[in-house]
């Protein structure tokens, strides 16, 4: 059947050249359509890459500030606690009462007529 078909003579009539010339034409566009959509996807996919790369940066970076969060919260606990006992530590020390007491544990000092013996805790009897 193929044979035949080649055995055809083509005609060269208007019709002929008019038809050959809407084919490419026809042709022309198909390309020029496969042409759009592939720079079209090419662009989409450059687009949705692009995305993607920023969005996996951003979630570690958020990981990483969350992280760093966490750790300056347990920070700032440790300092506002540090703060308060600093706080107490410094009424204790506007007291008068309190740093004869300090004195007299530490540096033995003693009020007036008050005899102060030293004995070693570790030999004690009771």
């Amino acid at each position: 059947m193929s044979d035949k078909r080649k055995m055809v003579t083509r005609l060269d009539s208007h019709y002929m050249k008019q038809y050959d010339a809407y084919m490419e034409r026809q042709r022309k566009k198909r390309q020029r359509l496969i042409r759009r959509l592939v720079f079209f996807a090419v662009v989409v996919m450059l687009a949705v890459s692009t995305v993607t790369v920023y969005h996996l940066k951003q979630r570690d970076l958020r990981q990483v500030k969350s992280e760093q969060f966490e750790k300056l919260q347990d920070e700032l606990v440790n300092l506002q606690n540090q703060e308060k006992e600093l706080q107490e530590e410094i009424e204790l020390l506007n007291d008068e009462e309190y740093i004869l007491d300090i004195a007299r544990t530490h540096y033995f000092f003693s009020k007036k007529g008050e005899v102060i013996f030293k004995s070693n805790e570790e030999d004690s009897s009771y």
